[in-house]
């Protein structure tokens, strides 16, 4: 199949190309040509595979035959190489815990993928450069760390990440180069951009990005919805809605097209916190990004999410309405009380999918069955969350055996000339 950039459609290249590529010209994502749809039959039959199985099916109507079927879940097993698990919460509401593999958050998924694509197409000497709000990161550093002729910069806002999501990537070193920048998240995303937009760093230093602007992480997030829809019973898939905590957008874009493949999924609904440019957006039909401001959600704190394009342009191509998709912006006051409520009924959770279950609990109807995303260990905000829930938290081992170990990260200004001579120095 061929992937096309949404900035100009004539620019198409393979899978292995759009992989190695990450992303088009002028800032553009690449988006699938086609959008397959597996038959009722073939979708009833794959929620009786296993995991792995039936991702190698999902993935390969996407790669073709770039990737061979037997080739694809060996790829599959080295990065999917941990559950992720459906946890009844409530009598009609479940979480899907996206959090168990090795950085404990849904990132994992993504990155692991795309490091086994690299691995497998045997990528020449490359550079990873990417922003991060807090788990794309440790996704990231952890998926590469020690992989031969792969360099790795990953650009985080200096004090507005969780101490232990810091500890988790910034500790490791080698190929692992980590740089607090003076800003938000925003400004690091743009440095990004601008990085790419540079032609001489380009080809200088053969510049790529794991952030989910790269289509291999996109389509591996996809794999897991239909994980979560296989292990509900199957008298609840009828009418089931999914809760997705949002921020750059790229985990509710791969919900989607996994309901564009046939999965059967009723609606969507998405949160974020005070960072509402796309509810704002849906609500007024006006584009209008504010500043960014720090909340407990630290993952979300994005204004200018990069994978709104692709849901447009998905809803275009359908002829879906965005009119379909419901919405919640949670102050941080409600996601206190949120995470309160939880534990009050059982279920320790943490604030970005706290966002999410307050989104589902006040747009669910009575006959409809809810599912919402927790993305991350709650262990990863112990000093946010203990204080809330009145209980303290053993952190798993990952998070443990990290966290008194010393940071290495460089600091440094938004400044794209200081990025580009770090990047061109460090790289001689």
């Amino acid at each position: 199949m061929k992937f096309y950039n949404l900035k100009n459609h004539n620019e198409q290249l393979s899978f292995s190309q759009a992989v190695k590529v990450g992303l088009g010209s002028q800032q553009g994502l690449f988006f699938p040509l086609h959008l397959p749809e597996f038959e009722l039959r073939d979708i009833d039959m794959m929620l009786e595979m296993d995991f792995l199985n039936r991702s190698s099916k999902i993935l390969s109507v996407y790669t073709g035959n770039e990737i061979k079927p037997n080739n694809m879940r060996m790829l599959l097993k080295k990065a999917f190489s941990f559950p992720a698990i459906v946890k009844p919460v409530k009598e009609n509401i479940s979480c899907l815990e996206l959090f168990h593999g090795p950085t404990l958050a849904f990132k994992d998924f993504g990155a692991r993928f795309m490091a086994s694509v690299l691995a497998y197409l045997n990528n020449n000497c490359a550079t990873v450069l990417i922003a991060t709000s807090g788990d794309t990161g440790a996704a990231v550093a952890h998926a590469f760390y020690g992989m031969h002729n792969i360099r790795v910069v990953i650009l985080y806002p200096q004090g507005k990440i969780s101490s232990l999501q810091e500890k988790l990537f910034c500790t490791l070193g080698k190929n692992i180069d980590t740089i607090a920048i003076k800003g938000d998240f925003d400004s690091c995303q743009t440095l990004v951009k601008q990085a790419f937009d540079d032609k001489l760093l380009r080809e200088k230093i053969n510049l790529n990005s794991a952030n989910s602007i790269n289509i291999s992480r996109l389509l591996a997030q996809i794999c897991y919805y239909f994980e979560g829809v296989a292990q509900l019973p199957k008298e609840k898939r009828n009418q089931l809605v999914i809760s997705v905590p949002s921020g750059n957008f790229g985990n509710l874009t791969a919900g989607l097209l996994a309901k564009s493949l046939g999965l059967p999924i009723k609606r969507f609904i998405f949160s974020t916190n005070s960072n509402d440019t796309v509810p704002r957006f849906l609500s007024t039909g006006k584009w209008l990004p504010k500043a960014t401001v720090a909340t407990l959600s630290n993952a979300m704190d994005i204004s200018n999410p990069n994978n709104w394009v692709r849901i447009e342009e998905l809803f275009r191509r359908k002829t879906w309405s965005l009119s379909e998709l419901s919405y919640s912006s949670v102050s941080d006051k409600m996601t206190n009380s949120t995470l309160m409520e939880m534990a009050d009924i059982g279920y320790i959770s943490e604030p970005h999918a706290a966002t999410a279950y307050y989104a589902l609990i006040n747009n669910l109807k009575k006959e409809e069955y809810g599912l919402f995303i927790g993305t991350a260990h709650p262990a990863k905000f112990q000093d946010r969350i203990e204080p809330i829930v009145g209980k303290q938290l053993n952190p798993p081992e990952q998070l443990e055996k990290r966290k008194n170990l010393p940071l290495l990260s460089y600091t440094m200004s938004a400044n794209f000339d200081l990025l580009k001579n770090f990047l061109l120095k460090q790289d001689q």
